[in-house]
């Protein structure tokens, strides 16, 4: 059989923790920042880990990434 292709676009954005968890940026901080409260802005840096619908679906595109 032929290898299985990882999604780009996937490998680009996300990274996978040691424990299987999905690291990804946090979301809504690419324009639009004057109407976000600053308390938004604060909690919102650094990245986050997926919840496990979302990791499902993103681990589907990167097979080898285990």
């Amino acid at each position: 059989m032929p290898k299985m292709k990882t999604k780009s676009g996937a490998k680009k954005r996300f990274k996978m923790t040691a424990s299987g968890l999905v690291k990804a940026g946090q979301a809504g901080k690419r324009h639009g920042m004057i109407k976000r409260s600053n308390k938004f802005l604060r909690n919102a840096r650094g990245t986050t880990t997926l919840s496990a619908p979302d990791a499902k679906i993103v681990k589907s595109y990167m097979p080898y990434n285990r």
